[in-house]
């Protein structure tokens, strides 16, 4: 007889943001002649860069001939894009990371989930208050986060690190000491990033209690000040103690592409043992790698020309940010990020709640957001807009926000 993995059965209703998708939905289906303005989920609405394309267009033309077609690629990603990223994430920032440290991925989501697999059951996890929802949900799945208490929104073996205005968005150190802790800076959903300084008192408190970091950099790009890490490893001591993801997605627009990858230091061990090698063996077993095609567009990344024209793209939505920080600034909202990052964290005005505001802004104004309830308990009363719509809906959003 079939038996059910029981911990899916505790999983809060459905995942935040198709929840999101089918309330815009219902409300379009009521009100066909409305214009509604996206500023919910993070998909980016700029076109790829011409140096991608180009790619993209040689690689799909390889494909066509004997000489050049490519089956299977390699589990872990092929050379070319390895060498890339090692040459221009890393040691362009006086970094060295070796090539069967790098995992070429379909875009860092699933990595983000499956990460979880190499660790015992028993080991306690850590997250920022508010967190993306995927660390706690994995999580949920493998039955690691114990038991829900709805009114306090939070899992009874979960350690939330609180992040507010209160101590600027830096989580504090937890009381009861993790197995596991989850970061994401630039952060998701508030937009906020901590200093190179408070970082590494992180990687020092990890490695002193003996515990891994799993570091989310997804929004890197989108780093504008000079005190801040472009990658955990600027840290010292940060290969002994992270696992550091990293997107596409933002960064060049691959959100219907798909490629990201995940490093995992030789230095890494948990109860003795190499992550490194256990996270090959997983991959070699469950992933049949990343499309050369996708590859080949995601080492045009890395060129001189791809990086003038990425630049372009990621000023077009740093420019987005601006104007919605300035515009809510001026319309008497409290806000947060938008500086290190293309999202954009706000107070609920009057007291409402964060799903009050979701439909508030939905009916009056015809504008989606996030409701900041969805990533965590400490997001109730707040709000995230992002900074990939366009230019132009960017604008006619914060002018519909200051009309309320």
């Amino acid at each position: 007889m079939c038996k059910l993995n029981d911990n899916y059965l505790k999983l809060q209703g459905r995942y935040l943001f198709a929840s999101i998708a089918k309330k815009v939905a219902n409300f379009k289906k009521s009100n066909p002649h409305k214009k509604i303005i996206s500023l919910g989920i993070g998909d980016v609405t700029q076109p790829l860069a011409p140096v991608i394309i180009e790619a993209l267009h040689s690689s799909v033309d390889e494909m066509g001939h004997k000489d050049t077609f490519k089956g299977y690629a390699p589990e872990f990603g092929y050379e070319f894009l390895k060498n890339a990223i090692i040459k221009g994430d890393y040691n362009s920032r006086g970094v060295d990371i070796s090539i069967d440290e790098v995992f070429i991925n379909d875009g860092i989501n699933a990595d983000a989930g499956n990460i979880q697999e190499l660790f015992s059951v028993d080991n306690k996890i850590a997250v920022c208050d508010p967190v993306y929802p995927v660390y706690v949900d994995s999580n949920v799945m493998a039955g690691r986060t114990g038991t829900y208490d709805k009114d306090a929104q939070r899992w009874s073996e979960v350690i939330y690190m609180s992040c507010t205005p209160d101590n600027n968005f830096v989580p504090d150190i937890p009381e009861e000491n993790p197995d596991i802790i989850y970061l994401c800076f630039p952060n998701n959903p508030t937009g906020t990033t901590v200093t190179k300084d408070q970082l590494q008192f992180l990687v020092d408190y990890a490695n002193r209690v003996e515990a891994v970091i799993v570091y989310d950099g997804a929004y890197e790009a989108y780093i504008s000040e000079d005190n801040v890490c472009h990658t955990i490893y600027e840290c010292d001591g940060a290969k002994n103690c992270a696992i550091e993801l990293k997107s596409f997605s933002k960064r060049a627009g691959f959100t219907g592409l798909r490629l990201g990858y995940t490093i995992v230091p030789k230095e890494l061990k948990c109860s003795g043992t190499s992550l490194n090698r256990l996270w090959a063996r997983r991959y070699g077993t469950k992933y049949n790698g990343t499309p050369y095609i996708v590859q080949r567009a995601g080492e045009a990344v890395y060129s001189e020309t791809g990086k003038e024209q990425i630049k372009k793209q990621i000023d077009y939505y740093k420019n987005n940010a601006k104007i919605i920080m300035e515009g809510l600034k001026a319309a008497g909202y409290s806000v947060y990020g938008g500086v290190n990052a293309p999202y954009v964290w706000l107070k609920t005005p009057n007291n409402m709640t964060s799903w009050d505001f979701f439909y508030y802004l939905l009916e009056k104004a015809n504008i989606v957001g996030t409701p900041g309830s969805g990533f965590g308990p400490m997001g109730e009363g707040y709000f995230r807009l992002t900074a990939f719509g366009t230019y132009e809906n960017t604008l006619e959003a914060v002018e519909r926000i200051k009309k309320l």
